[in-house]
């Protein structure tokens, strides 16, 4: 391949990543056709897009970029994988098909994440933190929490003596 290929090829390649600053280098070599289509077809419906590429023209094509920094000195061939609702979604979307034996040859190996290479025992550790929705549903419930102990705190004796009041008009009319 010439090198104005090459350019033109990168160029597009940094064309597709524009904008992109968060990605994971998987392995999808040794996965039949058919599970590649049912693979491709299940990341598509969450968001995902994966890419196969050239180590040498995903290097130019990411060189400067923040995502240069996943393809430092891995080898072989890999594919790139983006999107997603969240990173941390992602990660734990290809961990979840790390794990499963549906795609036996996939595996994660490493990525980028804000400039920083992570390495797949960094993946795999970050599959266990939570997600973007689960992060807001901590953050709401530490934010309510105090207002509806607060609440609580406030109408609780208000209760007990409407409770009392209660008790005691009860008795008198049973008297009567």
């Amino acid at each position: 391949m010439s090198k104005y290929v090459k350019n033109l090829i990168a160029d597009d390649l940094r064309g597709r990543l524009e904008g992109v600053d968060d990605a994971l280098l998987v392995d999808v070599i040794g996965i039949d056709a058919n599970s590649t289509v049912r693979l491709r077809r299940d990341l598509r419906s969450k968001g995902i897009k994966l890419m196969v590429v050239k180590n040498s023209l995903a290097k130019r094509a990411t060189e400067g970029t923040q995502l240069g920094a996943a393809l430092d000195g891995v080898g072989g061939t890999l594919a790139l994988l983006w999107g997603g609702d969240d990173f941390i979604s992602l990660v734990k979307e290809v961990t979840g098909l790390d794990k499963g034996s549906e795609f036996e040859k996939f595996a994660a190996r490493g990525g980028v994440m804000d400039g920083q290479q992570l390495s797949p025992d960094r993946v795999r550790e970050m599959s266990k933190w939570p997600n973007r929705q689960e992060q807001l549903s901590l953050l709401a419930g530490q934010i309510l929490g105090p207002g509806s102990k607060l609440a609580g705190q406030v109408l609780a004796p208000g209760g007990a003596v409407a409770s009392q009041i209660e008790q005691k008009s009860e008795g008198e009319e049973s008297e009567d």
